[in-house]
This record gives C-alpha cells, sequence and structure tokens, in this order.
C-alpha cells in the first residue's frame, strides 16, 4: 500500500486543484502532498524489495532513493510555490487560474517521475517519462510570452525525438529478450539477471538508442539544446524541479539500462557511451559559462556540466564511483532547486534575468544574496556542501580504474566552469546597486516561505557533505544494486 502513495497523493492533489481552484486553503496541498511522497519514500527504503500492482510496480534500494530525491527537491519547490505566485498575481503576471493550472500540472508532474521510478518494466518505465514531457511542456510555456512558447515548443521537439529513440530502443531490446532463454520480456530486474543471454548485436543497438534517448532527456550532450531555454523560461517552481529532479530521473533510466548492457556487452561498451557524452557535456558547458549573460541560463548550463559529472561517475563503474553519482544526484537537486528558487525571486525584484542588470545585492536583500553566494559555493564543491564529496568520490574513483587522463580532463574543466560561475554570481552580489526604474521593487523582503526553502535546501545539502546518516547504507545498497548483476 505504501508504494502506492507516491502515486496516488499526487493524483488526488491534482483532482483537489482542478475542483477547488486555487485559493488560501488549498495553496499548501502541494507541499503537503512532497512531504507525503517524501515519507512514503523514506518508509520504503526501509523495507524489503517488494512489487505491486501484478508486477508493474517495484522498489528497491535505488527506487527508494530516487523516490527521496523527488521528494525533497518537491518539498522545495512546493514550499516557495505560494509565495511566487502571490506576487505574481499581485503584479499581474498570473492569475488565480494560472496558480490552480500550474499546481494541477505539478502534482502530475510528480505522479510521472514516481511512476519512473517505481516502474518494475522497461516499457512502464518510458511511458512515464514521455508522459513528464507532455506534462512539462505546458509549464515551460507557462508565461505565453514569444520566448517561452519557443522554449517549449523546443523542448517537446527535441526531447519527442530523443524519446523516439528509446522507443526504438525498447523495441530492439524486446526482440532481444524474445529470442533469449527465459522469459524476461521487459521486466528490468529479469532482463538484468538474464542479459547474459541476450544477443549483442541486437542489444548493442538497443542500449545505443537507449542510452542516446533518456540522455536526451538527461540533457547530456549532443541533444542537449532544449535545456537552458526551457530552465530559463519556466517559472522558478518549475526549473527547480526539472533541475533538481528531472534530469535525474531521465538519468535513473540510463542506470537501470546500463546494468543490462554491462551483463550483456561487458562494461566497455557502455563505459565508453557515457564517458563521450559526459566529456563533451563539460566541454560545452565550460565553453557557453565563460561569456554567459543570462543567470538563469547560467544555472541551465551548470545541470548540463553536473549531469555530465554523473554520467562521467557511472561510466567508471565501481562501487565507490556509483555511490558518489547517486550521492551528486541528491546534492545537486538541493543546491540547483534552491538556486532556481533564488533566481525567481531576483527575477521578480529586479526585473532582468541578465547578469549586468543585478548589482549591489547583498546590500537590498542579504538574506536571498547570502543563499545565492553560498548555492554557487556548493554547486562548485565547495566544503561542507556535499558537492565536494560526490565529486571527490567520482575522481577518485576515475584515478584508481586507470582513467587518469580522462579525469584529468575533466578535473581541469570543472575548474573553469567554477572560476565562470564565481565570476558571474560575484558581479551580481557585490557592488553598488543601479538606479532606475524598478528600484522601488528591490526593497522588498524575501518571503519566509522562500527564505525557508532557501536556506533549507542548502543547510540540507551541508549535513549531507558531512555525514550521509541513515542514507549511508541505502546508498551502498543502492550502489550494490548497479553493479550485482555483473
Amino acid at each position: 500500500m505504501t508504494m502506492l502513495l507516491p502515486l496516488a497523493v499526487p493524483v488526488l492533489g491534482a483532482l483537489a486543484y482542478a475542483v477547488i481552484g486555487w485559493r488560501r486553503a488549498t495553496a499548501w496541498i502541494s507541499a503537503l502532498s512532497a512531504a507525503a511522497v517524501l515519507a512514503s519514500a523514506i518508509i520504503l527504503a526501509g523495507s524489503q524489495p517488494h512489487t505491486a500492482l501484478a508486477g508493474l510496480l517495484r522498489v528497491d534500494a535505488l527506487s527508494a532513493y530516487m523516490l527521496i530525491v523527488i521528494g525533497a527537491v518537491a518539498l522545495l519547490a512546493t514550499v516557495a510555490t505560494p509565495a511566487y505566485f502571490t506576487t505574481e498575481i499581485a503584479v499581474g503576471r498570473a492569475t488565480a487560474r494560472t496558480a490552480a493550472r500550474h499546481s494541477v500540472l505539478v502534482q502530475l508532474f510528480l505522479a510521472a517521475m514516481a511512476l519512473a521510478v517505481l516502474a518494475a518494466n522497461l516499457g512502464v518505465l518510458w511511458v512515464a517519462i514521455e508522459a513528464t514531457t507532455i506534462v512539462t511542456a505546458f509549464l515551460v510555456g507557462q508565461r505565453r510570452t514569444r520566448p517561452a512558447v519557443e522554449a517549449a515548443w523546443k523542448y517537446v521537439v527535441i526531447c519527442s525525438a530523443g524519446i523516439a529513440l528509446a522507443l526504438l530502443g525498447t523495441i530492439a531490446l524486446n526482440y532481444a529478450s524474445a529470442r533469449a532463454p527465459g522469459a524476461s520480456g521487459l521486466d528490468l530486474a529479469a532482463l538484468a539477471v538474464n542479459a547474459s543471454s541476450l544477443d549483442p548485436g541486437v542489444t548493442r543497438i538497443a542500449v545505443l538508442l537507449l542510452v542516446l534517448g533518456f540522455g536526451t532527456k538527461a540533457g547530456l550532450a549532443p541533444l542537449h539544446a532544449w535545456l537552458p531555454d526551457a530552465h530559463s523560461q519556466a517559472p522558478a517552481p518549475v526549473s527547480a524541479l526539472m533541475s533538481g529532479v528531472l534530469l535525474s530521473v531521465a538519468f535513473y533510466a540510463i542506470l537501470r539500462v546500463k546494468v543490462i548492457a554491462d551483463g550483456a556487452l561487458g562494461t566497455g561498451f557502455a563505459r565508453t557511451l557515457l564517458a563521450v557524452m559526459a566529456v563533451a557535456s563539460l566541454i560545452l558547458a565550460a565553453s557557453l559559462l565563460v561569456a554567459q549573460q543570462d543567470y538563469k541560463r547560467m544555472l541551465a548550463y551548470s545541470s548540463i556540466e553536473h549531469l555530465g559529472l554523473v554520467a562521467l561517475g557511472t561510466a567508471f563503474g565501481s562501487p565507490l564511483a556509483l555511490a558518489a553519482v547517486l550521492l551528486h544526484i541528491l546534492g545537486h537537486g538541493l543546491a540547483k532547486g534552491a538556486l532556481f528558487l533564488g533566481a525567481g525571486r531576483i527575477l521578480q525584484v529586479v526585473g532582468t534575468s541578465r547578469i549586468d542588470g543585478v548589482r549591489g545585492l547583498a546590500a537590498r536583500h542579504p538574506v536571498l544574496a547570502g543563499g545565492i553566494g553560498f548555492g554557487i559555493l556548493a554547486l562548485i564543491g565547495l566544503p561542507p556542501f556535499s558537492l565536494f564529496a560526490s565529486e571527490l568520490g567520482v575522481f577518485r574513483a576515475g584515478f584508481a580504474a586507470g582513467m587518469g587522463w580522462l579525469t584529468a580532463v575533466a578535473v581541469v574543466l570543472v575548474l573553469i566552469i567554477a572560476a565562470a560561475l564565481v565570476t558571474h554570481t560575484s558581479r551580481m552580489l557585490l557592488g553598488a546597486a543601479p538606479d532606475g526604474p524598478g528600484t522601488a521593487t528591490r526593497t522588498r523582503r524575501l518571503p519566509v516561505p522562500t527564505a525557508l526553502a532557501l536556506i533549507g535546501g542548502l543547510v540540507a545539502c551541508a549535513v549531507l557533505g558531512v555525514t550521509a546518516g541513515p542514507l549511508t547504507t541505502l546508498l551502498h545498497l543502492a550502489a550494490d544494486t548497479l553493479v550485482g548483476a555483473r
């Protein structure tokens, strides 16, 4: 029964918003729904692997961990949402109807992501990720400005191409499974156990299509072009969810596929494919961040960097690397979710997303500026934040795996990206604020729920950097799930 809660609660929340609408009495339903998802994930993390709905759903350490990521980042985004829409409605950029539609879509988004990580079948996983594309397309274009609509269409076209590749890969893998001994079908656990009996030629094609397809949704190069536009045009809570959770859920599908690929083809094929995509993503992020002029796009390109690091750690493939990858997914989700919420508040009080249009933020908005500053420090991997521990784990695993030259290249690119992020952010936080239209709006205080989400996400990221606590066992069990089929 607990396994159904992460699906049922958001669906009920969507129905509540659809029927009642957005008002004071319903504004916090989304946050309560996200809290319920997080609570059920914690309960499932302490249980033994089991299935539900005639085997269509399965929970193990990895899926429970990903549910925790979804619940934690969603809680940050939904806690800040009422204050976000209060401001948007007050200045006429949104209405109560807009907020209600937004909340319905966000709840369906949470349900689709929960379904993706609980799916026992590759076909169901594909359907769930396709559902996230449909739902988030409306969220990206929510403001209905020309740039927002263009970003939504770009997102739909590119991600649909990627999902089509993943569908072809799913069909090819099903073909290989149907001609192998046993009755694996598209059951992920059965495919992992019986991977050695799959036809290598067909499986190689299937894995290539699946990694490219799901990699598109994860924002990895070469099919990454949708991500900067979508993240920069979406409302701040949506950007937080897309960058902090959606990319990781798409990469979760790649993690499941890699287990099958390693069993059928050995570790070399998936390792090479992921390493190439990872380095390409890091090079792309580094080259475009250096001259970036928009702070929301800056955060979006940073997401490409961090998913590149996740792909690199997955390519290394050792238990240490995979545990670091999973810790990185959670740390990045918390830090990036908080930063996008902060960026959304900056846009509301300053009125521009251009870096050169924001000056002296520390003097006028010290709490907001402090959150942004510490968030960037977390993002570039400084201690005590968890991204320091996870990046260190990935790099250590790379040198231990005999891929020192590749790891060294990644370290150099990460340092370039860190320098660019610090340079751009310092220009926004320091100095004297410019005078001119909109100066009055800069005196507005940071709403308490937004401050709680911003500070809470960064504090959680810092605590994880000091000690993973109860998550330590779950991390190792999840990593073992990804190497158990070898």
